[in-house]
């Protein structure tokens, strides 16, 4: 079989099956339609399964494979993120929100700016400059009963029966008001039988040996029941184990963690009565004693884990700390215990092996990426993919150059949230003020402390966050400037006032009108099923 240039089809083998594994194959399967892929994965994958949290980014994704939420989330146990609420992070303790939100602005200056001026000492600046935090407190969906999202500058985004204006991270430019949680399982296996329905093949096997050619190309893969499994581009989609990028092709792996240093995570999966309790539309990020815990609520239950520092305290004290801060819930759980690669590949194209998700890099979870990655990994693999059989040089030279500035600059951003904290009661957070930040990250700190971060002095190349990630983590762990910007002086500050007081009026209204996230979850999910039951859709329509 040919395509229409005459050319076989190139051949891709997914090595790995998982969220990354899967993934891939639907994307690339649904991008490059004359592509031949297959899947190798083993039968026996070990997974975490604690539950995942996403970028706003990840409904691009879905909208490229034509999936609207209703076909994915009900299946997935899926819920709605609107933002990270940080707790304890700081000296005084308490809490505040990362939103999904962009900052209002009043004279050209963000909200931030005239908070420090006008608010500084009066209200949260988190609850001051945004809607989201009331709406995560007050355990509201972001759309309304008839699917309506709160946010009307990007409805015309959500309506299913409009054609999408983009879905690919490189070409979207406006900020969607909420990412999503779900179970990674479920999720790679939705996306497993959604790909296989589009012809992607999967082979139930294990890699035996990695097959290299007299140019260190990998020829094919020898598998543990005898095959030999030949292909053009292969992707290793092996986790941590890096079984093709590290292993066959021994490309070298760079360690964050100087400025990282965390590197291990417990983690397990306690029960959550959602109907009595209501479902949190946020991640929680609370700061223990030697790094922090995750709380990540999907439909069913809630995820719980601790990423901590290995040299500050042992697995089994790290696990006890965790079972005391998530309760009486724990006692039943068997808990996960995890040794975290955290940094870089060299490079994540060599040869003809691209690595997608862990194999690639990995910079701990505090702020969602790891999905991010694995998205922006297969994206960028499609606009790099090679017309003839192999990729030339300055292709893979393009895509690692992408790549790589992409992980260096969350590199830059997650080590700011250590940084910049003023917590100091245990070895491990007196110890982050003395972490090795990048030069560039160091100059820039210092440029913060007498303003908040713009677009022109963060971290420029595209890395997922904005100028306002960094001003709200600043803001929220007390590093602050000491003076508000000397030329708000100029302006008249009513318009400022006005601009706090429609976000305050805007918040209540939002918090009295919206449908709780259970609620309009099970609205979904009574829905989903009245449309797959044909005896209850007929008895519906004679009613």
């Amino acid at each position: 079989m040919k395509n229409s240039a005459g050319q076989k089809p190139t051949k891709v083998v997914i090595v790995g099956g998982g969220t990354s594994g899967w993934m891939t194959a639907s994307y690339v399967k649904r991008a490059l339609q004359n592509v031949d892929v297959t899947v190798l994965e083993s039968a026996d994958i070990r997974t975490i399964g604690v539950g995942e949290a996403t970028f706003s980014t990840l409904k691009l994704f879905f909208d490229f494979l034509g999936l609207s939420e209703h076909d994915w989330m009900p299946a997935c146990n899926g819920t709605y993120k609107m933002g990270i609420k940080f707790v304890d992070w700081t000296k005084k303790k308490g809490h505040f929100y990362h939103p999904f939100q962009r900052y209002d602005a009043a004279h050209g200056f963000t909200a931030a700016e005239w908070w420090l001026k006008l608010l500084r000492d009066k209200e949260p600046f988190d609850s001051a400059c945004f809607v989201v935090p009331a709406l995560c407190e007050a355990l509201r969906s972001p759309r309304y009963l008839d699917g309506t999202v709160f946010d009307e500058k990007v409805q015309d985004f959500f309506d299913m029966s409009r054609p999408k204006v983009n879905s690919v991270i490189a070409h979207h430019m406006v900020q969607y008001p909420y990412g999503y949680h779900f179970d990674a399982k479920l999720v790679a296996d939705f996306l497993k039988q959604y790909s296989v329905d589009r012809g992607v093949k999967q082979i139930i096997d294990e890699v035996a040996d990695v097959c290299l050619d007299d140019q260190g190309y990998i020829s094919h893969l020898q598998t543990k029941r005898g095959d030999r499994i030949a292909a053009d581009l292969f992707v290793d989609c092996t986790g941590f184990r890096g079984l093709l990028i590290n292993g066959a092709l021994e490309e070298p792996f760079t360690t964050f963690n100087d400025s990282l240093p965390n590197d291990r995570a417990v983690a397990f999966q306690p029960p959550w009565d959602v109907e009595a309790h209501g479902i949190r539309p946020y991640t929680t990020a609370t700061a223990l004693s030697a790094g922090w815990a995750w709380t990540i609520p999907l439909y069913h239950r809630n995820g719980m884990g601790y990423v901590y520092c290995s040299e500050y305290i042992t697995p089994e004290e790290a696990e006890k700390e965790l079972r005391r801060h998530a309760g009486p819930a724990s006692d039943a759980c068997v808990a996960n215990h995890i040794q975290m690669r955290v940094g870089r590949n060299r490079n994540s194209w060599v040869k003809n092996c691209v690595a997608i998700g862990l194999s690639s890099g990995f910079v701990e979870p505090l702020e969602s990426t790891g999905i991010f990655f694995i998205q922006h990994g297969i994206e960028e693999l499609v606009n790099h993919f090679p017309a003839g059989s192999r990729a030339e040089d300055g292709q893979r030279l393009s895509y690692n150059k992408t790549i790589n500035e992409c992980i260096d600059g969350v590199r830059e951003f997650l080590t700011v949230h250590y940084a910049a904290t003023d917590r100091d009661d245990t070895q491990y957070w007196r110890d982050t003020k003395r972490l090795v930040l990048p030069a560039s990250l160091a100059e820039r700190m210092r440029i913060w402390r007498s303003r908040l971060p713009g677009m022109r002095n963060i971290f420029q190349s595209f890395h997922g966050f904005e100028a306002y990630s960094y001003s709200c983590m600043l803001l929220g762990l007390n590093y602050l400037p000491e003076e508000s910007l000397a030329v708000l002086d100029r302006f008249d500050p009513r318009d400022a006032q006005l601009m706090f007081q429609r976000i305050r009026e805007r918040a209540d209204h939002l918090v009295r009108t919206l449908p709780s996230q259970y609620d309009y979850l099970t609205h979904v999910k009574r829905q989903r099923a009245r449309f797959s039951d044909p005896v209850r859709m007929v008895a519906d329509a004679r009613a």
